[in-house]
C-alpha cells in the first residue's frame, strides 16, 4: 500500500489521497471574479488525480488583494462564479478547497506579469493597504494604515463572512491563510507588529488575531468542513518568527478548531537568506506535527513521487502539497501512481492511455 495514495479523513471529509494543490495565485480575475481560466486551470488539476484541490489567495475583503487581478469571496456575487468551478472539481472524484485571505500590507501590488513592480498607483487601479502597524513590506510598496480596533475586528467578520460564502460556493475545505507575509503573519511576526495594544507585543498578543480569524471561520463553517490554516514556521531572519512559536501557535490553532496546519516559511521580509533546496521546509511541519501534535501538511520543492511517498510514510507529515511541479504537469499524481503502484482509476474519458 502506499501511504501518498491512503485516504485522509478530515471531518465529514475523505481525501481520497494525501496529494493538494497549493493555492497558487493566477492573477487572472477582474473585481475577485473567476473565469474560465480559474476553471481550466483547478480542474485540470482535479483530472490530474489531486486529492485535494485548493484554490488560490482569495480576498475577504476588496482592500485585502495582493494584487487588482485576485480572486474574491468579500462579496455575495462571488459566491454564484465559483459553482461552476467547484462542481467540475468534485465530479472529479477531487476535493475543492479555497485559501482565504488578506493580503495587509502587501495589498495592492502588481502582478508579477504587469509592466510595473511594487504597489499600484490609485490612478491606475490601486489603493492604500492596511496593516498591523504603518511600515511598508519595502520600499517599492505602498505605505500602509495601521489598523484601528475597529479595522481588526472587521478582518475577523469578513473572514467569517467569506467562509460562508465559501462554503454555499460549493467549497469542502477552508484554509486560513496566515503565512507568506500577509496580514496574518504580519500579526504574528515582531519584524512587522509593532503594536502596543491586546493584539501587539506579548507572543499571546500577536497570536491573538489569527487565534480569533480561526475560531470565527470555525464557527462559519459548521462542525463538517475542515479547516486549514496555513503558516509560515519561520521569517528567516534573526529576531523575527520563529519555529518555537509555531508549535505554540499550531496548538492554539487547533484548540480553535483548526484541523490541520499547512506549514511553508517566509515572505514577511524581502531581503531573507532561505537556503531553498528538495523538501526544503519538510522538517519544519515535522516538527510541528510531532511537538504540536496535529496533522500537519508539507510544502516547498516537493518533487519526486518517492518523495512524496517517504514524507507521508515516515511521519513528517499527513499531506504534502505540490504548487510548481503541478504547474509543469497537472497529471503528476497519477504519474506517481504509475510509479508507486497505487490503483487510481483514471477519468472514463481518458482510460485508454492507462
Amino acid at each position: 500500500m502506499s501511504a501518498l495514495f491512503s485516504p485522509l479523513i478530515l471531518r465529514s471529509v475523505t481525501l481520497p489521497n494525501r496529494i493538494a494543490v497549493s493555492p497558487m495565485c493566477q492573477y487572472s480575475a477582474r473585481d475577485g471574479f473567476p473565469d474560465e481560466w480559474h476553471l481550466v486551470h483547478l480542474g485540470s488539476r482535479a483530472v490530474g488525480g489531486a486529492g485535494l484541490v485548493l484554490a488560490e489567495a482569495t480576498a475577504v475583503q476588496a482592500v485585502g488583494r495582493i494584487s487588482p487581478e485576485d480572486t474574491g469571496l468579500w462579496d455575495d456575487a462571488h459566491v454564484e462564479a465559483w459553482r461552476p468551478i467547484t462542481a467540475f472539481i468534485r465530479a472529479q472524484g477531487a476535493v475543492p478547497g479555497v485559501q482565504l485571505a488578506h493580503a495587509g500590507r502587501k495589498a495592492s501590488t502588481y502582478s508579477p506579469f504587469a509592466a510595473g513592480h511594487g504597489g499600484v498607483p490609485d490612478a491606475e487601479g490601486g489603493w492604500t493597504p492596511v496593516a498591523p502597524s504603518a511600515v511598508p513590506f519595502d520600499e517599492s510598496y505602498r505605505a500602509p494604515v495601521e489598523l484601528d480596533g475597529a479595522g481588526v475586528a472587521r478582518v475577523v467578520s469578513d473572514f467569517a463572512a467569506a467562509a460562508r460564502r465559501a462554503v454555499a460556493a460549493g467549497f469542502e475545505v477552508v484554509e486560513v491563510h496566515a503565512a507568506h507575509g500577509y496580514l496574518l503573519h504580519q500579526f504574528l511576526s515582531p519584524l512587522s507588529n509593532r503594536r502596543t495594544d491586546r493584539h501587539g507585543g506579548s507572543l499571546e498578543n500577536r497570536t491573538r488575531l489569527a487565534r480569533e480569524v480561526t475560531a470565527a471561520v470555525r464557527a462559519a463553517v459548521g462542525e463538517d468542513v475542515p479547516v486549514l490554516v496555513r503558516v509560515s514556521a519561520t521569517d528567516w531572519v534573526e529576531g523575527g518568527w520563529t519555529p518555537e512559536d509555531t508549535v505554540v501557535l499550531a496548538r492554539e490553532l487547533a484548540a480553535a478548531g483548526a484541523d490541520l496546519v499547512d506549514v511553508s516559511t517566509g515572505g514577511n521580509v524581502p531581503r531573507a537568506e532561505i537556503p531553498v533546496g528538495p523538501g526544503y521546509q519538510v522538517p519544519f511541519a515535522e516538527t510541528v506535527r510531532r511537538e504540536a501534535d496535529v496533522p500537519v501538511g508539507a510544502v516547498g520543492l516537493i518533487t519526486e513521487a518517492r518523495q512524496a511517498e517517504r514524507v507521508v510514510a515516515d511521519g513528517s507529515a499527513d499531506l504534502v502539497l505540490l504548487a510548481r511541479e503541478l504547474l509543469r504537469d497537472p497529471y503528476w499524481p497519477r504519474r506517481a501512481a504509475g510509479e508507486l503502484g497505487a490503483q487510481v482509476t483514471p477519468p472514463k474519458q481518458y482510460a485508454r492511455a492507462f
